[in-house]
């Protein structure tokens, strides 16, 4: 299991699993550790953008009107 489960409070929003991962993809990218630049100005970038993709894709999913019919993707 990743470090950042660890002693943490289960966040119980919708995609938080892929929130959390893409948190710390940002945070620990060498644009941030290493040039000291903010994560917005990385992602404008096109780090992370895998995740990022995944997120917009989760949250999408949350207003799709077809989804109240059959369900949230597994996420």
């Amino acid at each position: 299991m990743p470090k950042y489960y660890e002693d943490k409070e289960e966040d119980t929003r919708a995609c938080a699993g892929i929130r959390e991962d893409f948190k710390a993809c940002l945070l620990q990218h060498d644009c941030v550790v290493k040039e000291g630049k903010l994560p917005s100005e990385c992602l404008k970038e096109g780090h992370c953008k895998a995740l990022q993709t995944s997120f917009f894709e989760c949250k999408r999913s949350m207003l799709d009107t077809r989804s109240r019919f059959r369900g949230r993707k597994g996420y």
